[in-house]
């Protein structure tokens, strides 16, 4: 199975192809792994979840009509209330 004679251009073309394939390939690395791409991935990311976790809580919260669940919004409100109580009464042990 001999292979056939190639010509020298068409030798050129492929070390060509071959080239910009590699120029291209080295391009995209560079941009995956700078350091500015890295951290914008990771705010996506992080954006992604916060509006997940929001959506969420909204899904709790408000009814499929559109009406405030008022015992559900109650004991949110109340959790943030003794959540920030129980940071006030810390801040105020440790400060004495």
């Amino acid at each position: 199975m001999a292979e056939a004679t190639r010509t020298r251009g068409e030798i050129e073309a492929e070390l060509e192809a071959a080239r910009d394939l590699l120029a291209n390939n080295i391009a995209n690395l560079v941009n995956q792994v700078h350091p500015r791409a890295i951290a914008h991935r990771a705010v996506a990311d992080v954006r992604g979840a916060a509006s997940a976790q929001v959506n969420a809580l909204k899904a709790q919260l408000v009814e499929p009509d559109g009406r405030l669940n008022v015992p559900r919004a109650a004991l949110v409100g109340a959790a943030v209330a003794g959540a920030v109580a129980f940071v006030a009464v810390v801040r105020s042990l440790l400060r004495r």
